[in-house]
Parts: structure tokens; sequence; C-alpha cells
């Protein structure tokens, strides 16, 4: 049972995570000047978005979960099954950020799904 809340932890906590900084990054514009100065201003600005913080918790919650899971879990079966952050990823894009995901790409989701489906049945 305690690995099954790793798990969900895993993927919801690092997707949730992967979802607020990316809304940050939306937010913030892309990247254009590689110089020093303005990364570091860049840096401070982004420094100053809630959602980035947000996600930069949610993504160390996923981390320390992720190693609480494979101290009890072989890596054959949790790298694997931890794709399914893959799905949530997707259906994360479409209701949370309000991106168009294209019919190819839920196939992608569901190939993976199938995927995971399989190592999950083959635990123990």
């Amino acid at each position: 049972m305690l690995e099954l809340i790793f798990l969900f932890l895993v993927i919801g906590a690092g997707t949730g995570g992967e979802l607020c900084v990316s809304r940050a990054m939306k937010a913030l514009g892309e990247v254009h000047d590689f110089r020093p100065a303005a990364l570091m201003q860049f840096v401070w600005r982004a420094a100053r978005v809630a959602w980035m913080w947000v996600g930069i918790g949610l993504m160390t919650v996923a981390f320390f979960s992720l190693l609480a899971l494979l101290s009890m879990e072989n890596v054959s079966f949790v790298v694997p099954v931890t794709a399914m952050s893959y799905a949530a990823g997707a259906a994360g894009a479409a209701l949370f950020l309000r991106e168009r995901v294209t019919k190819q790409r839920w196939l992608g989701v569901l190939v993976v799904c199938l995927g995971v489906t399989l190592v999950w049945l083959s635990r123990r």
C-alpha cells in the first residue's frame, strides 16, 4: 500500500510540478539573451513567480517519493510504471494549461499506458 502512495506521489507531484513550472515559464516568456547578466535577471524574475515555487515544491516531493519507491521496488518496475506521468502530463496540459493535445499525441499516451499495464501485470 505504501508503494502505491509513493507511486501516485511521484506521478502526481512530479507532473503537477512540471505543469506549474511550465505555467510560470509561459508567463515569463522565452529566453532570448544568454549573456550572464541577462540570465541572472531572468532567474530573478522567475524567482518572483509563485507558480515557479509551487512547481519546485511539488517536484521536490516527487523526487523524495521516487527515492522512497526505489528503496522498496526494483528499478525495472519503478521506471516503466512512473511513465504514467506522460498520461498525467498530457491531461494536465489540456486541462490546466489549455494546450491542444492532438489525436496522435493521445495515441502515443495510450501506447505508453498499455506498456505500463504490461509492466504492472508482471509485478511479483
